[in-house]
């Protein structure tokens, strides 16, 4: 079995792959503290209950947006599980050409992402990834990471407005029936769930006229399934997609257990 290991701001994203394919995934939220051991028997209670213990763990690749918890995770895998991890970055052979300045300043769970959507299909293409933040990845047809957009994810947004508003208090996040609330409850969800759909079908817009011609649109992230229904644009929503490009460049540049 394959672990890929994607470290956002908010969560952490794990994966088990068998055979190519995804077997099992779990979500924890992202604690920059914790240590080698917590992480590690984290996993393995993980497994444990996911009844996996039987496939013995011959490799793992990771992406990592949070710097201090890169070795710490790389630590934990070679601790527990007996194996070095792939850490991808701007320099890991891809077969994505990257074309940002500079390269190292593009999140490698975006070149991930990258490298999974062109995969299956050749772009050009757009991701769009809810994440922390809302991010727009550009792919070309040549297979060229052309750059992308960068906006306030939807929880940062939810979050800033309950912080700042004394007379609103939290709601659940839920599409409301109409787009004209007739309360305080369904006028926020319309105004996060519509306006970010909104938001996102404008900014392709925006990007398929740089282009110059049509793209194909795929979303992922946490949130991507609520979002994603409420846009013209979007084409396609992949909730695994980094752990899925995570595996991909595992494949392709096999690293070795021990060393």
């Amino acid at each position: 079995m394959m672990l890929a290991i994607d470290i956002g701001n908010t969560t952490i994203h794990i994966g088990g792959f068998e055979g190519g394919r995804l077997k099992r995934e779990w979500r924890i939220t992202t604690r920059p503290h914790k240590t080698v051991d917590e992480y590690g028997m984290t996993i393995r209670e993980f497994l444990r209950t996911g009844r996996m213990e039987k496939y013995r763990i011959e490799g793992a690749a990771l992406c990592s947006v949070v710097p201090i918890l890169t070795p710490v995770f790389s630590e934990a895998i070679e601790k527990y599980f007996g194996c070095r991890p792939l850490i991808v970055d701007h320099e890991t052979p891809g077969g994505l050409k990257i074309l940002y300045d500079p390269p190292r300043d593009v999140g490698p769970d975006r070149i991930v992402n990258g490298v999974a959507v062109l995969e299956r299909k050749k772009g050009p293409a757009i991701i769009v990834d809810f994440g922390t933040a809302t991010t727009f990845d550009v792919l070309s047809a040549a297979g060229e990471y052309r750059g992308g957009v960068i906006a306030p994810g939807v929880m940062i947004s939810v979050e800033a407005l309950f912080s700042r508003a004394a007379k609103l208090a939290m709601v659940q996040l839920t599409p409301p029936d109409r787009v004209i609330g007739r309360d305080t409850v369904s006028s926020v969800q319309s105004g996060v769930i519509f306006g970010y759909a909104a938001m996102v079908d404008g900014m392709v817009g925006k990007i398929r006229k740089e282009i110059s011609g049509p793209a194909r649109i795929v979303a992922t992230g946490g949130l991507a399934e609520l979002i994603a229904p409420h846009s013209k644009t979007i084409q396609e929503i992949r909730p695994f997609l980094t752990l899925e490009g995570l595996w991909i460049f595992y494949k392709r540049n096999k690293p070795v257990k021990g060393k």
